[in-house]
């Protein structure tokens, strides 16, 4: 099918590739000029602009949105909705809150356009491998589209989850639940680096993926990880970034009153990355030399 497709960055631009080659025709667009150029050159349609994106559409128009959540994601949101028309899909990709894409379903239902949230997880291996879609929204608007995740995704990869909010939702959790899983990982390779044993970290990460019950598709890339970087990933700063999900993640859990201590830990352990020194440890450290005599770093 022809659809539209806004921002070519590592995701988008994958996505397009693995489209295109799925036999799809892609109108793209990005305010980075080179990229369109670059996606045109592989077999994609390169639009100036919006207007003009939208206008190589046939009518209902799908587009697919793949720009970072927030303003930039709102701000193209309200541009399409000013271009297409009654029966035409918009489809967002990226990591939006589920609130914001309630919010933006009903304000585009008003016009007759129809919004699917689309959570999409894969990342740089989505073109080989598929990407895994979440998709909110009205099921007319899911068959309309349906063509599109099924290429985009593999055997069994994409599911309706429920009304608009639905897909983005469950994308949330799926992110919560990664921030765990990779908390659990850091700490346990830690454990063995700083232990008394000369372990190859590598190794270790090939021999749990042998049949252990903690096998999976991150130890692979831990042990890609260290097999490139060694042991000590000595060129890589400890410094952890968040997209939001892992925040919001924990907001639900509050709001729903489900016990999530495992995720929220991890978010916290997020922002004790991005410390140079703890300041609360700091202040532990004078309470204990205080109460109890304890010697602190700088007398040691």
């Amino acid at each position: 099918m022809r659809l539209g497709l806004i921002g070519l960055g590592k995701m988008g631009m994958n996505m397009t590739r693995r489209l295109v080659r799925g036999g799809h025709e892609v109108v793209v667009q990005d305010q980075d000029t080179a990229r369109a150029r670059q996606a045109a050159a592989e077999g994609a349609v390169a639009a100036e602009s919006l207007a003009d994106l939208c206008g190589r559409l046939p009518p209902p128009r799908v587009v697919w949105v793949m720009v970072p959540a927030g303003e930039i994601t709102e701000g193209v949101v309200a541009a399409l909705a000013a271009r297409l028309g009654a029966g035409d899909v918009v489809i967002d990709g990226g990591n939006s809150n589920f609130r914001d894409s309630q919010r933006r379903a009903r304000t585009l239902a008003a016009e007759g356009i129809h919004f699917l949230d689309a959570g999409t997880s894969g990342g740089v291996w989505g073109l080989t491998v598929g990407y895994c879609l979440m998709v909110g929204g009205e099921k007319a608007a899911f068959d309309l589209a349906e063509p599109i995740f099924r290429t985009l995704a593999p055997e069994n990869g994409y599911l309706h989850c429920g009304p608009s909010g639905a897909g983005h939702f469950v994308k949330m959790v799926h992110n919560g639940i990664e921030y765990g899983l990779l908390q659990a990982y850091g700490e346990g390779f830690e454990i063995l680096r700083s232990s008394e044993f000369s372990v190859d970290l590598a190794a270790v990460a090939r021999l749990w993926n042998q049949g252990s019950v903690v096998r999976s598709w991150l130890l692979e890339l831990a042990e890609r990880a260290f097999r490139d970087e060694g042991n000590g990933l000595e060129k890589i700063a400890g410094y952890v970034a968040d997209s939001g999900e892992g925040r919001w993640t924990v907001e639900a859990a509050i709001q729903q009153n489900v016990p999530a201590p495992v995720i929220t830990a991890s978010l916290l352990a997020r922002l004790a990355s991005r410390q140079d020194e703890s300041f609360s440890a700091k202040v532990i450290a004078a309470l204990r030399h205080q109460f109890g005599g304890h010697a602190t770093k700088a007398e040691e």
